[in-house]
């Protein structure tokens, strides 16, 4: 009796010291399109398939961007310029996706997956095509988004103080913001005046009154700031940043209307 219990230990040893089989998982992954990006924020989603019997971890890494990190991707797009982007684990995109410990993606057995990704407002690169390539520990997939050519313009309003019949001049400033490379130019209407010219602006003031005005590119007072491309609007060409221009404006002396209030608006026009 003692015999067979010894024989019988031995066997059940034998068995927990053969080796396990290997756990052999897949992970396809499709590309990840943008779209077109025009400077505010746009969401991309990316979707995999996990096969597997157990359980795993699916590690992101930062991708092919020259300075990208696990926090940063950066697409490449024309001339090297760089898009910058994120990737996360979650729809309400607050979860990282990295490659190290802690911030890969974990599950148990065959699963969808999404790869949520966000590129941030306000990157106003060279337009173009960019592209960068995601690596896990078994595949790879694609990252595109399309840069359009895009401006946002604002304008402070121009003060002349108190006009007494001599020469006053004063300022204001147009902010431009263009992708970088892109050509703009920026013109400004007549006014709201009737019979008003972009070489013959009028403010109105009480009853009919009217007082004449002038605006300028330059503070010379030179060159006149009209409406007509190629003519005489304010050309400049993106950087990706703000810009800004100043409005030069030149009430002449030897008016003399109605006391009180003048004013006028002048729309500032950009094209690109």
């Amino acid at each position: 009796m003692m015999r067979k219990l010894a024989l019988t230990v031995l066997f059940l040893l034998a068995i927990g010291a053969r080796p396990a089989a290997a756990q052999t998982c897949s992970l396809t992954v499709t590309a990840m399109s943008f779209g077109t990006y025009t400077g505010a924020l746009l969401n991309g989603t990316a979707t995999g398939k996990v096969t597997c019997a157990g359980g795993w971890d699916i590690p992101l890494n930062a991708g092919t961007g020259a300075g990208a990190t696990e926090t940063v991707r950066k697409m490449t797009g024309p001339g090297g310029a760089e898009l910058s982007y994120e990737v996360y684990q979650d729809a309400a995109r607050t979860i990282n996706w990295g490659n190290t410990t802690g911030t890969e993606l974990t599950g148990t057995g065959n699963a969808t997956v999404t790869f949520y990704g966000q590129i941030t407002a306000g990157q106003y690169v060279v337009p173009g095509t960019y592209t960068d390539t995601l690596s896990t520990a078994t595949t790879d997939f694609t990252v595109t988004a399309i840069v359009q050519a895009t401006c946002l313009i604002s304008a402070g309003n121009l003060a002349f103080g108190t006009y007494t019949g001599a020469l006053i001049n004063s300022t204001s400033t147009i902010s431009v913001t263009c992708t970088n490379t892109t050509p703009y130019n920026v013109g400004l209407n007549a006014g709201t005046a009737t019979g008003a010219t972009v070489t013959t602006r009028e403010m109105k003031g009480p009853g009919s009154g009217l007082l004449g005005y002038s605006l300028y590119q330059n503070s010379t007072h030179t060159t006149n700031w009209g409406n007509t491309v190629g003519t005489d609007t304010e050309p400049g060409t993106g950087t990706g940043s703000v810009q800004s221009l100043t409005v030069y404006g030149q009430v002449p002396l030897g008016q003399f209307p109605a006391p009180g209030a003048y004013s006028d608006t002048i729309t500032a026009t950009l094209t690109y």
